[in-house]
């Protein structure tokens, strides 16, 4: 059977000639022919099943780098990577919708604890950072400044390269040392955009210093002004709010299972013991241009706030019991590393708890 011209190729699977030059170009939809005196590109109708994949994988949003993982995958396991990244859109859709949906009840007054003005608040914070009791280096970071708090949990070979041993992994403390750039006074409208730029250094920081593909870590901050703050976050650190006795996860987890939990193919219950719990789908790891889920939310005096990484949540089944009789920061996270080591402590910690109280002024 003849084949195709660029044009009518292109023609028949939805794509354009310039999209088709670029695929060429890239490796990720070679032609069967290209003709040495004109350089007209031709094509076999074999290739079209893979063209319309990639014109439809396009017409979702997906980007190249993982169109070219899907291309390359088993139908199951393609099938299953189409649907990971749907799940990553509907959830970042949800993160957006929820800012939305913060800034129309403030801007249209229908919430009347929410101000227009700049909230004046009085914040006090206690940490921990610790190896654990099993692990031999700590690959956990955080940081906790003025404006800004961080936990950051490192992984893979590029997790311990440069490890002093009794500080902290290179991807995670890379990640926490490039956010610090984030840690300034602004107003609550510059408070996404400046962390968001604080995000972009770290994953930039992290490219650079991770040793191998599958080397990274994860991110979770706040950044505050005054009584707002914005939430950025990728992996499956996490970050919770105590408001009146209860406790609320603000994040999401960007795992394997988690996402089968989503799907309703397991329960929350088998996720806790499932084998792959750890298994990340988003991180600050090799050049990939990872974007955090961001959300923007209004503190209230009395609110109580904890960043953590796995090494606490997955260990401290009674977080909501030591962080509601705590009486002040220092306590509770005191109380937090005693029940991770009353546990065993089989991973490096770190937790932040972040108090909010009026302002004396």
């Amino acid at each position: 059977m003849a084949a195709l011209s660029i044009g009518a190729f292109a023609q028949a699977c939805g794509l354009t000639p310039k999209a088709l030059r670029l695929y060429d170009e890239l490796g990720l939809l070679t032609p069967a022919r290209v003709d040495a005196c004109t350089g007209y590109r031709y094509y076999e109708r074999s290739q079209l099943d893979r063209a319309r994949l990639i014109a439809w994988l396009r017409g979702i949003g997906m980007p190249l780098s993982r169109i070219r993982v899907v291309c390359d995958l088993p139908r199951a396991a393609a099938a299953q990577e189409i649907s990971t990244y749907w799940h990553q859109v509907e959830a970042d859709i949800a993160a957006r919708r929820e800012t939305v949906s913060f800034l129309v009840d403030r801007l249209s007054g229908k919430d009347p604890t929410m101000s227009a003005h700049h909230t004046p608040v009085r914040l006090n914070h206690a940490c921990v950072l610790d190896r654990g009791l099993v692990r031999n280096t700590n690959q956990d970071a955080l940081y906790a400044g003025g404006a800004l708090f961080a936990v950051a949990d490192g992984f893979g070979p590029g997790a311990e390269h440069g490890n002093t041993g009794n500080g902290e992994g290179a991807a995670s403390a890379t990640a926490v040392a490039a956010l610090r750039s984030a840690d300034t006074v602004v107003p609550p409208e510059k408070l996404t955009t400046t962390l968001l730029a604080g995000f972009h250094d770290a994953r930039a920081s992290v490219n650079r210093v991770a040793g191998a593909p599958d080397a990274g870590t994860t991110l979770t901050a706040l950044l505050w002004s005054g009584a707002d703050f914005a939430l950025a976050h990728v992996g499956d650190s996490r970050a919770y709010l105590v408001r009146e006795g209860e406790l609320e996860s603000l994040t999401h987890d960007h795992t394997y299972v988690q996402s089968l939990v989503d799907e309703g193919r397991l329960t929350p219950e088998e996720a806790q013991t499932h084998p792959e719990r750890t298994t990340l789908v988003r991180a600050l790891c090799g050049l990939k241009t990872t974007e955090p889920d961001l959300h923007l939310r209004q503190a209230m005096p009395g609110d109580r706030y904890l960043l953590c990484t796995d090494g606490v949540y997955a260990v401290v089944d009674d977080l909501q019991e030591l962080l509601t009789t705590a009486t002040a920061p220092q306590e509770a996270v005191d109380r937090i590393s005693a029940a991770a080591h009353a546990a065993g402590a089989p991973d490096n910690l770190a937790c932040i708890v972040v108090d909010v109280h009026a302002s004396d002024h």
